[in-house]
């Protein structure tokens, strides 16, 4: 988990929501731990316990999952990265 301090969190506020968009962050104040910035969708899940996602054996992926995979890997192997990235 990366931390970031509350003045990052002034100077900096895109990398720092960039950062939690992907993982919660801890906001540090005086050295000390202080909050927890992270996506809706991942309090959401939190809040909820509902984490809808699910796990599969490459070899048993259900088909649409498997076309999407392999276009993803399509484009990380072109360098284009992946669909939220900038």
């Amino acid at each position: 988990m990366r931390h970031f301090t509350t003045g990052d969190l002034n100077k900096q506020v895109g990398d720092v929501t960039d950062a939690a968009a992907r993982e919660p962050v801890v906001l540090t104040k005086h050295r000390k731990p202080r909050f927890v910035l992270m996506s809706y969708e991942h309090y959401e899940r939190m809040r909820t316990g509902g984490d809808l996602r699910q796990v599969h054996r490459a070899s048993q992926m259900p088909a649409e999952h498997e076309e999407l995979f392999g276009l993803a890997i399509d484009r990380l192997a072109r360098g284009e990265g992946y669909d939220n990235e900038s």
